[in-house]
């Protein structure tokens, strides 16, 4: 199985805000490497993290740049961008648009079903975007 087909098709689920279409998409005892603040590491914690995500930028878009696939695991390199319009991480919105990459590795199962993911945000990015830290060095 081509498992860039795989992982794409997560992102077009999210993109769609099918968020239940995502989840079906995940396996029962999916693992989530990445730290989630207030959420478990599994399936049901990173659905609510999208429904999150989704609530503070309804207009998310995920775009892949590039992906490849290696055995069970696909890789994808990512633009994420949106509109802060909601509550994110306690930050109040500010309206501001946002865009960052974001690197994702996830394992899938024969079935095309992901098992397992990590990945890595460009999360001083987005602070700096949305005014929360500065961004440059000082004046």
């Amino acid at each position: 199985m081509d498992h860039t087909i795989s992982i794409r098709r997560l992102y077009d689920l999210i993109n769609a805000d099918d968020i239940d279409g995502f989840g079906r998409q995940l396996a029962d005892d999916f693992v989530e490497r990445d730290e989630m603040p207030g959420l478990p590491p599994t399936k049901d914690g990173v659905v609510q993290y999208f429904r999150l995500l989704l609530a503070a930028f309804p207009d998310m878009r995920m775009d892949v740049q590039d992906s490849f696939a290696s055995g069970e695991k696909a890789v994808a390199r990512l633009r994420v961008s949106g509109t802060h319009k909601g509550e994110f991480m306690g930050i109040p919105a500010t309206g501001n648009s946002v865009a960052v990459n974001l690197i994702d590795i996830t394992r899938f199962g024969d079935d095309g079903v992901a098992r397992e993911h990590w990945g890595v945000a460009d999360l001083l990015a987005l602070m700096q975007q949305l005014g929360v830290i500065p961004a440059g060095p000082p004046a």
